[in-house]
């Protein structure tokens, strides 16, 4: 019996680790379940895969515009492909998933590993701080930002029973478990985690786990806080969105990725457009990342725990005197 305790995620896995359980406990209800690789399966989790579906997996090389190319096929015959390589790789295939799967609009699932400043040591090279920018901005995709193994455990499941295209993240380091048991993904919902009148926080990613702790140090400062997970990046929960900035007048965005493009613009976008608001974005600022702990990585960028809490203490004393 493969729904091994070993298999089951754990409070300190990566999301790549939980991502690849999920697939094991996954993988039964869904025989038409596909895995390609490019070479990289002890970097994504799908290792996982591999050695309980052999069959099932499909190892395509380091030959990423091949492996999309291979994927859109397979979806054509009704399988349904997971893609996983890392996601500064899946960028090197761009042009096939625009056309190959998105526009042709493929039952195909893209998950990239090694996503953001938490890759690490790895470096710039492999630190891909640009992939949600580029996957929203495909017409037909979805893009999914899971914040912790019990989310990526809900989102992995979500992905393979929707129809049609969509993008999701996974990541490197180990991650403390940030939500409860009664947690629930609900794809283009933003979900509170705490509730307040002073200020709204969006997250994502790994930074919903640093913005909870800081949710709580901004409470002993008699700040108090509305936190929303914002999981799913596209479709944006609109909603959410307009109903907390009218609560509180004042919104940060928090997330694992350039400030162009990513999680804080999809806020922008939607709170120029129908209910405008003082946005202050926190990510990385238009530059590559370098090679280092994840923990230094995020303190050097501004996106630790303490960096975002004097940060939105910093901003909230210029919008006062504003």
């Amino acid at each position: 019996m493969l729904r091994s305790p070993d298999l089951v995620g754990k409070s300190q896995d990566s999301l790549r680790e939980a991502f690849g359980k999920s697939l094991i406990l996954l993988a039964e209800d869904y025989p038409s379940l596909v895995v390609l690789d490019a070479d990289v399966a002890g970097g994504t989790g799908v290792h996982h895969f591999r050695k309980n579906f052999p069959d099932r997996f499909i190892q395509c090389g380091i030959a990423e515009q091949n492996m999309i190319s291979v994927a859109a096929g397979m979806a054509e015959t009704g399988l349904i492909p997971i893609v996983t390589t890392f996601a500064v790789f899946l960028l090197r295939a761009y042009e096939q998933v625009r056309l190959s799967v998105a526009y042709s609009q493929m039952n195909v699932k893209l998950v990239g590993s090694h996503c953001g400043l938490d890759v690490g040591p790895d470096g710039g090279s492999a630190q891909c701080l640009e992939d949600i920018a580029a996957f929203r901005a495909i017409p037909n995709m979805s893009v999914i930002v899971p914040a912790s193994p019990i989310e990526i455990n809900q989102a992995t499941r979500f992905i393979i029973e929707h129809k049609g295209p969509i993008y999701m993240r996974s990541g490197r380091s180990p991650l403390e478990e940030c939500l409860d048991n009664s947690y629930k993904f609900e794809f283009g919902k933003g979900k509170y985690l705490s509730r307040g009148s002073d200020l709204t926080i969006i997250s994502c990613g790994v930074c919903t786990g640093r913005s909870i702790q800081v949710v709580k140090d901004l409470k002993e400062l008699d700040i108090n806080v509305e936190l929303i997970n914002m999981s799913t990046i596209k479709p944006i929960d609109q909603k959410i969105i307009i109903e907390s900035a009218k609560r509180t007048s004042k919104v940060v965005t928090v997330e694992d990725h350039s400030i162009i493009g990513g999680l804080g613009s999809a806020v922008a976008e939607v709170l120029s457009e129908y209910h405008p608001t003082p946005l202050k974005r926190i990510g990385v600022k238009d530059t590559f990342g370098e090679s280092g702990e994840p923990d230094e990585l995020a303190c050097k960028y501004g996106i630790d725990q303490v960096s975002i809490k004097n940060t939105i203490i910093n901003w909230l004393k210029n919008e006062t005197k504003g």
